[in-house]
């Protein structure tokens, strides 16, 4: 065998390259890889998408199992390719388009059913399939169509019926007057109406728009939630244990009572023989500051110090004192 040194570098080039090339195309495609790949990919057909997008949850008994990957229109059907792992889907499985949240995020959702299991080739069909009404392209339709109507028509039309049926009996001539009344309150309202809807529809287009933001919210509120029902157990315990700090302070003080009777009426009195003496020792420390000065002067100009104390020695030492230290 060949050493490794001894081999082309050409050669040796072109296959790390085939080898670094392959590893990047598995990498790209690993979703549609039968092992690591991210399940087993099924269609299913609907009539409209109702909202439905791409990336979107593939939920079975409200647990998630998958994604949806693609949606496409196939004639007059939408197509839905999703892909599910670690789930049994049956050849009679139901395919529902549903709501997530309030502000219209769907998702997809799977009612496994049948003797066998679904073959990945074949969509399931329409009449296994539902899909919700989207009330948001609802507003939007309402709004569109509401504007289009000329309510200046409107009202000359219920005007020209109301006359035509004047001779009628008196409960259809007052239904036809009601109606005629209620086109004029609604052509004298039209721009306010206008205006209305024009507004529901920015309303409704700015919900969409910021739907992610929104569910980002209520997640984090959830979780907020979540997190302070994990803390109650550790609050209760620490409110527990201060009442049980509170019980066992109680009995030592009461166990304690003839001991710290007499120290605390003893610390009494001397709190009260200080409070007398206050003045006193303020005075004390006034008077004794001069000393002190004098003396950290002293002290401070050696490793020795000479001193004198006034009155120190005895009076009947009158050799030794001062005669100004003398006792008059």
């Amino acid at each position: 065998m060949k050493a490794f040194r001894s081999r082309n570098p050409t050669t040796i080039g072109l296959i790390g390259l085939v080898v670094i090339a392959l590893f990047m195309l598995a990498a790209y495609f690993s979703d549609d890889l039968p092992i690591i790949g991210g399940g087993t990919s099924y269609e299913a057909e609907f009539s409209e998408a109702a909202g439905l997008e791409p990336d979107d949850e593939v939920r079975i008994a409200g647990v998630k199992v998958g994604h949806v990957s693609d949606i496409e229109l196939d004639g007059d059907k939408v197509l839905v390719t999703f892909k599910i792992k670690d789930a049994w889907v049956g050849d009679q499985t139901r395919a529902d388009i549903k709501i997530k949240t309030l502000l219209g995020q769907k998702f997809l959702s799977l009612e496994p059913d049948g003797t066998k299991a679904l073959d990945p080739d074949t969509p399931i069909k329409k009449d296994h399939t539902t899909a919700p009404y989207d009330v948001l392209e609802a507003f939007r339709g309402l709004a569109n169509t509401v504007n289009d109507v000329d309510t200046t028509q409107l009202a000359q039309s219920f005007e020209v019926i109301s006359t035509t049926f004047a001779d009628t009996p008196d409960d259809v001539k007052g239904a036809l007057t009601g109606l005629s009344q209620l086109s004029k309150t609604i052509s004298s309202r039209d721009q306010q109406l206008s205006e209305l809807l024009a507004n529901t529809n920015k309303i409704s287009a700015t919900l969409a728009e910021r739907d992610q933001e929104l569910v980002k919210i209520m997640q984090d509120g959830n979780l907020l939630l979540q997190e302070i029902t994990n803390r109650k157990a550790a609050i209760d315990n620490l409110l527990t244990g201060t009442q049980a700090l509170a019980t066992e302070l109680k009995g030592l003080v009461t166990d304690n009572d003839k001991q710290l009777g007499p120290v605390l009426t003893q610390l009494d009195q001397l709190t009260s023989m200080l409070q007398r003496n206050q003045t006193d020792l303020a005075q004390g420390l006034k008077n004794f500051a001069p000393f002190v000065r004098v003396f950290n002067n002293t002290v401070g100009n050696g490793h020795w110090f000479d001193n004198y104390i006034c009155g120190l020695i005895p009076p009947a030492l009158p050799a030794v004192n001062d005669p100004g230290c003398l006792a008059k």
